[in-house]
């Protein structure tokens, strides 16, 4: 080999090494480049947690009651149920009174897919001596014991029988052990711990913050689409016209006001 060639051939494998190096350093900055924008994230995402956690601002909390929950068919159209918020507090007599008065009629409007509902905790008649023994928050965070251990069906049932069986208010209600073994009656154990910890009072706290941030001021406080009830005592006619708006389809003839239930709730108890 000429001395040439063999100079050529030096050249070529310094600048081929050369090359080697550069890429080298280039993946070592798009390596570190990624790692430093996964850190970034990871610390974005454990403030979110953090902030969560600690209750750092009103987070909102509700339970969403479907028509899959209630075990209706899968749709076969494009219908979107309409969506009923409802601000509840188990020790609160109106609460009750709407339970009883339109229970059944919310319940079948679920199961025919043109509702769903968002339960949303809003636990203040503690505060007011409405509970002696704090039964508003404590039944609250037993039902969402329930929903977290479960599902949203099993809370329905559980909300269901905290109003059949709701204390008078301004006396004791049921105790931790008492809410546990009511729910494990109903089929719903494994939420002892989570019962006789109040592990969701924070939550709790936070979503009647929430509530009162959007102008919530006493329960039940009913929005349907994002529209607050003013006449409690029409609700159902108002989700029925609501529905059919939604589907395109005619209103609902209005109810004769003699025809209407005797004990259909009026009004709302005041938060404060």
């Amino acid at each position: 080999m000429s001395n040439d060639r063999k100079k050529r051939a030096e050249r070529a494998e310094q600048m081929r090494k050369e090359r080697e190096k550069a890429a080298k350093r280039q993946r070592s900055v798009i390596t570190g480049t990624i790692i430093a924008v996964v850190i970034v994230l990871v610390g974005l995402a454990a403030y979110g947690v953090s902030t969560i956690s600690s209750g750092n601002g009103p987070q909102a909390f509700s339970v969403n009651y479907t028509p899959e929950d209630a075990g209706a068919p899968a749709a076969t159209d494009d219908y979107e149920p309409v969506v009923v918020e409802m601000y509840e507090d188990f020790q609160c007599p109106a609460c009750q009174a709407l339970e009883s008065a339109f229970g059944e009629q919310l319940q079948a409007l679920v199961a025919a897919g043109d509702i769903t509902i968002k339960y949303h905790p809003f636990s203040f008649l503690d505060d007011r001596g409405g509970s002696p023994n704090e039964y508003s928050k404590r039944s609250t965070n037993a039902a969402i014991c329930v929903y977290e251990e479960y599902d949203a069906a099993a809370y329905k049932t559980f909300h269901d029988y905290l109003y059949a069986n709701q204390p008078t208010e301004g006396n004791p209600g049921p105790e931790d052990d008492e809410l546990v073994a009511a729910a494990e009656s109903l089929g719903f154990t494994g939420v002892e711990a989570c019962i006789t910890d109040h592990t969701y009072f924070k939550r709790i706290d936070n979503a009647k913050e929430a509530g009162g941030e959007r102008g919530v001021t006493g329960t039940p406080t009913i929005f349907i689409e994002d529209e607050k009830v003013t006449d409690n005592g029409t609700l159902i006619e108002q989700i029925q016209a609501a529905v059919a708006e939604k589907r395109g389809e005619p209103a609902p003839a209005t109810t004769d006001p003699a025809t209407a239930p005797t004990d259909a709730p009026t009004a709302t108890t005041p938060a404060g």
